[in-house]
């Protein structure tokens, strides 16, 4: 039986797993953390990557747990209500619509739930080093013992340590599209009854929305930026840097920042974009935002990562023992879906992409192929 070593344990990885071992491979999936990450924004699944949930007979509970918004307000730096809209909201699009917002713990669990059988999991661990053999890739973990195995996929996010060890330093990819945000959770503090919350500031911003049947809130803020210096690693540092940027705002920012402090889920990133010439070296390959990460900011990066996922897993099956051709075939049919979704992040920069855009965009590709 084929093996393959996933690297990351999110919507990419867990994806993969699953249809490689639906393929008759033994996928192994290694991640950093101790377990499934919890925390992170919601999140949108549309157009063809509903139909991967579909087929990983998912879908139905996906709709369960999605987003339950009935609209949302816009405010100006002082807090005060500009716009309210009962149709849409600037996170998930029109409420009307068959797409899917969803809590991004609450997707990967569901994912995490249906990939027990037939594959294993190394976590608390990463890849410390890949050695490519004639007949396969050795690779060095930090905890478990050094293995051997077919092919090894990095599907692990932005800042990806395959990419780093078989294509190079990371800066040779990275695209900074201007800003950077920050995602966690607290108690709804606010009140908010199923209701969106956004307040923008020349050059900060924030959104707000209740989660777990109005107990919690999710807060986003961001603010433009050119790229900065700081530790990818050291949180008390990325919470200086935000509240430093933000102080200035008004409206609910001083107790959002308070609540900041005790956050136990804290993300902070930039808004970036990853760009390569081929998404393979020899038996290694990238998926999702490892190898095409289109930046929240196209609100398409939870589709891109199943619907690469799938056409990834597609591949290599048809291929069989030729992982050349699966990766070609692999780029041949996704880039030109990768190209229109990533675009989205730049169409109307400061604002979300056209309708239109979003609905050709999240449909430019068929699961059959």
């Amino acid at each position: 039986m084929k093996t393959v070593l996933i690297s990351g344990a999110s919507v990419a990885g867990l994806t993969l797993a699953y249809w490689l071992h639906q393929h008759g491979y033994a996928p192994t999936v290694v991640e950093r953390a101790p377990g499934v990450r919890p925390g992170g924004q919601a999140i949108d699944v549309r157009g063809v990557a509903l139909d991967v949930l579909d087929r990983m007979h998912l879908l139905e509970q996906a709709q369960q747990a999605r987003t339950r918004m009935r609209g949302m307000s816009m405010l100006d730096g002082d807090g005060n209500e500009l716009w309210r809209s009962t149709e849409m909201t600037l996170s998930s699009g029109r409420l009307d619509s068959d797409d899917i917002e969803l809590l991004r713990e609450d997707l990967t669990q569901l994912l995490y739930q249906q990939c027990h059988e037939g594959i294993e999991y190394l976590f608390d661990d990463s890849v410390r080093f890949l050695q490519e053999g004639v007949h396969g890739i050795r690779v060095g973990f930090e905890r478990s013992r050094d293995r051997t195995f077919d092919l090894v996929v990095g599907a692990d996010g932005l800042h990806s340590k395959v990419r780093q060890l078989a294509f190079g330093p990371e800066r040779q990819f990275i695209r900074h599209l201007g800003s950077y945000v920050a995602v966690f959770s607290t108690d709804n503090f606010l009140n908010l009854d199923d209701w969106q919350v956004w307040l923008q500031d020349g050059a900060a911003s924030y959104c707000v929305y209740p989660v777990r049947n109005n107990t919690e809130i999710r807060a986003t803020l961001g603010f433009t930026s050119d790229p900065l210096d700081y530790d990818y690693r050291d949180i008390e540092q990325q919470k200086s840097i935000l509240a430093d940027r933000m102080s200035h705002q008004g409206g609910d920012t001083p107790g959002l920042l308070k609540a900041m402090w005790e956050a136990p889920d804290f993300y902070f990133d930039a808004m970036a974009q990853i760009h390569l010439d081929r998404w393979s070296e020899g038996r290694a390959v990238l998926v999702g935002d490892a190898g095409y990460c289109p930046s929240p900011l196209s609100g398409q990066g939870t589709s891109l990562a199943l619907v690469g996922s799938y056409v990834l897993a597609d591949e290599i099956r048809k291929a069989g023992a030729d992982h050349r051709t699966a990766f070609a075939h692999y780029e041949e049919r996704l880039r030109p879906f990768v190209a229109r979704n990533q675009a989205l992040a730049t169409e109307n920069p400061g604002g979300p992409a056209a309708e239109e855009s979003v609905e050709r965009a999240k449909t430019a590709i068929t699961l059959d192929n």
